[in-house]
């Protein structure tokens, strides 16, 4: 690959974009940056759920890869025939929807496997790496625009905020399910003082 972009810059478009500056770091309450290293990064935990078509295709490993390589860390997953109990609840907001009954049939068509993912800004950063909604939509770069066929069928989900990510993961996980390890080769030295 020659042009303006040259050989060097392919490896960063394969791993998709990266999140916009306010995904990377939130403003305190006071208005000032929090410094790159140290206690002041947020931890956060996000649901991440690769649906029936994401499973069907084999696009798990591909999932989990760019999260990994993002430098998140995999606190808990799990492969699962989502109950319709569980999504009733998750989609409670889309119960009144006409495509409801559809979106309820396609989540039980097949497995999911659901993660938590940990990591600073992780909840922003998740939404941008899976794109849009729309696959026709969704940037190229992205989960969906990648992988995603139609807005029906788009592969993944990922908790739209912080708040929406605690209770998705109370919804989907037991406490005993997710495991808080110590990742001492990564995030110890990028993220702690």
């Amino acid at each position: 690959m020659g042009g303006v972009l040259g050989r060097a810059a392919l490896p960063g478009l394969l791993r998709g974009p990266r999140a916009p500056g306010p995904c990377l770091l939130a403003r305190s309450n006071s208005g000032e940056w929090p410094a790159t290293r140290g206690s002041s990064w947020t931890r956060e935990r996000t649901l991440v759920a690769v649906k029936p078509d994401g499973v069907q295709r084999r696009l798990v490993g591909d999932v989990i890869q760019r999260f990994e390589r993002r430098g998140f860390k995999l606190v808990g997953m799990k492969m699962l025939q989502a109950p319709e109990r569980v999504l009733a609840e998750h989609y409670h907001d889309l119960q009144r929807k006409p495509f409801y009954p559809s979106l309820i049939s396609y989540m039980t068509s097949g497995p999911v496997v659901a993660m938590v993912w940990e990591g600073p800004n992780v909840v922003c950063s998740s939404r941008t790496m899976i794109g849009h909604t729309d696959s026709a939509e969704a940037a190229p770069g992205t989960i969906r625009g990648d992988f995603s066929v139609h807005i029906s069928r788009n592969i993944i989900h990922a908790s739209d905020s912080v708040e929406g990510a605690r209770r998705e993961i109370q919804l989907w996980f037991q406490s005993s399910e997710l495991v808080d390890w110590a990742d001492e080769n990564h995030h110890s030295s990028i993220y702690a003082a």
